[in-house]
C-alpha cells in the first residue's frame, strides 16, 4: 500500500499497474541483452577449446572448465607490457585532465572574469569545428615532438570541452558566499580551487575520473598513429593486434596444428577479460557518485 506524503492513500489504476509491469519487463529484458554478451565472453574463457569450439546454443555455464587459455595468454609477455603502459597513461593522463577540467571549468563559472562568455563561446566552437587528422598529427609530431612517446597520447587530447561544461555548471551552483567568506580570510584563486571548490564537488570529480578513466583506457586509435615502438604499445592495442588481425600463433606455440584454431579462439575471450575486467571493478566504487554527479553538472544553473 502507497501514501502520499499527506497521509492520504494512494490509488494506483489499472493502467498504471499495466505500465509498471510492462516497464519491469522491458528492464529485465534490456538488462539480459546487455549482460549476456558478457557472460558468454567470459564462460567461453574458462572453456575447454576443442568443446567451445564445436558448440552451438546460449553458453550459460563454462564448457569443462580450464585454465589453458590464460595459460597460453601470458606466454605473450607483451601484454604485461601493454598493461604496465595503460596504467601509466591511465594514472598520468586521468590526473592532467582533471586538473587542467577543474582549472578551466572554475575560472568560467566565476561571474567577475572578464570575456567571460567570449572565452566560453570560443571554447564551445571548439566542439563543432576541428583542425583534422593530419594537422593535428603535424603538431603533435613535428611541433611538439611527442612522436613515439607516451605523451602523446594524453596530453593532446587532456581536456575535453564537454566533460570541462558539466564540472562547470556543478562549479557555479556552489554558494559564492563561500568565496567571498574566503576571500576576507586572505584566500587567494588557488586556494579557494582546491580547499573549497573541489572539496565540495566529489561527486562530479568522481564521475570525470570516470569518463576520463574509461576513455584512456580504451583508447588505441592514437597509439596506432603516435607510436613505432612495440615496447610503447598499450594494452588496447595489443588486444586489436589480436582480435582484428587473429595473431594468436605466439600465445597458442606448443599445441598441435590441428588445436591451434580452437585455442585461439578462447585465448581472444581470455584478452577480451583480461582487458575488461580491471576498469569493471572501479565502476562499483564510483557508482554512488555517478548519478548525483551527472545531475548535478546537468541540472543546476
Amino acid at each position: 500500500m502507497k501514501y502520499r506524503a499527506n497521509g492520504s492513500r494512494l490509488t494506483i489504476t489499472k493502467g498504471q499497474r499495466v505500465f509498471n509491469v510492462f516497464n519491469v519487463l522491458i528492464m529485465i529484458a534490456l538488462s539480459v541483452i546487455m549482460f549476456y554478451p558478457m557472460w558468454h565472453v567470459f564462460c567461453a574463457s574458462f572453456s575447454n577449446p576443442k568443446a567451445l569450439i564445436g558448440y552451438r546454443g546460449i553458453l550459460l555455464a563454462p564448457l569443462e572448465p580450464t585454465l589453458l587459455s590464460y595459460k597460453m595468454m601470458f606466454k605473450n609477455s607483451m601484454l604485461i607490457t601493454g598493461y604496465k603502459n595503460t596504467l601509466i597513461i591511465l594514472t598520468a593522463g586521468t590526473a592532467l585532465s582533471i586538473l587542467l577540467t577543474s582549472v578551466c571549468a572554475y575560472v568560467l563559472s566565476r561571474k567577475n572574469v572578464y570575456w567571460n562568455k567570449l572565452f566560453s563561446r570560443i571554447i564551445i566552437l571548439t566542439m563543432f569545428f576541428g583542425g583534422g587528422l593530419v594537422p593535428t598529427y603535424l603538431v603533435v609530431s613535428k611541433t611538439l615532438h611527442m612522436n613515439n612517446t607516451l605523451w602523446a597520447l594524453f596530453v593532446p587530447n587532456a581536456l575535453s570541452v564537454y566533460n570541462m561544461l558539466i564540472m562547470r555548471t556543478s562549479f557555479a551552483g556552489i554558494p559564492q558566499s563561500l568565496e567571498e567568506s574566503a576571500k576576507l580570510d586572505g584566500a587567494g584563486e588557488w586556494t579557494i580551487l582546491f580547499r573549497i571548490i573541489i572539496p565540495l564537488s566529489k561527486a562530479i570529480i568522481a564521475v570525470m575520473v570516470l569518463y576520463y578513466g574509461v576513455g584512456y583506457w580504451n583508447s588505441w586509435f592514437d597509439a596506432s598513429i603516435y607510436l613505432k615502438d612495440r615496447e610503447l604499445y598499450p594494452l588496447q592495442l595489443f588486444l586489436r593486434e589480436i582480435l582484428i588481425t587473429n595473431d594468436t600463433t605466439q600465445m597458442a606455440s606448443g599445441v598441435g596444428d590441428m588445436d591451434k584454431e580452437s585455442v585461439g579462439e578462447t585465448i581472444k575471450y581470455s584478452v577480451i577479460i583480461f582487458a575488461t575486467v580491471p576498469i569493471l571493478c572501479v565502476y562499483p566504487f564510483l557508482q554512488k557518485y555517478f548519478v548525483q554527479g551527472v545531475m548535478i553538472g546537468a541540472v543546476k544553473g
